[in-house]
């Protein structure tokens, strides 16, 4: 069995699937939101149009194992961390940190001097693992159900 975790670019082809990684993390992971909070979060698995047209514009990075779709992340240019969802059973498995490490080489590339991100309850000690600190605590609406969160910035200065 090919347990190795695999980092590559995402296509059109993955958009359902990264709407079910989405939903699945969400609703079925570790969570520090009420349950009404996670269903005006992510009430079904994202797809469509909207959804499309949203990830076409950003750099995906999908982490998939034996091709199956563990976990996304998105650049959206020039410097903004958009998704960052990994599947429950993968949580705690690196699989962050390579996702991460993947938009920070291309945001490199770019020649972008930091990256920031709206990061999530969950999100929030993950991200400063990887170096970011929080710059605002806060407080936003999604279907009209309040939920916390923080603005986070690294810089990617040498």
């Amino acid at each position: 069995m090919d347990t190795a975790i695999r980092i590559r670019r995402g296509e059109a082809a993955d958009n359902i699937g990264l709407g079910d990684v989405m939903h699945d993390a969400v609703r079925n992971g570790p969570s520090r939101y009420t349950a009404e909070q996670q269903a005006a979060w992510v009430p079904e698995p994202r797809k469509g149009a909207d959804w499309d047209t949203r990830l076409a514009s950003q750099t995906v990075m999908i982490a998939e194992q034996a091709g199956t779709l563990v976990g996304f992340m998105t650049l959206e240019a020039p410097d903004y961390v958009d998704f960052a969802y990994i599947r429950p059973d993968w949580q705690g498995k690196g699989v962050f940190r390579a996702l991460h490490d993947a938009i920070e080489q291309e945001a490199r590339r770019t020649g972008q001097t930091r990256l920031h991100v709206h990061a999530s309850l969950m999100a929030q000690p993950a991200f400063a693992a990887m170096g970011y600190a929080v710059t605002e605590q806060e407080e936003v609406a999604i279907r009209g159900v309040a939920f916390r969160r923080f603005a986070m910035e690294k810089s990617l200065r040498p």
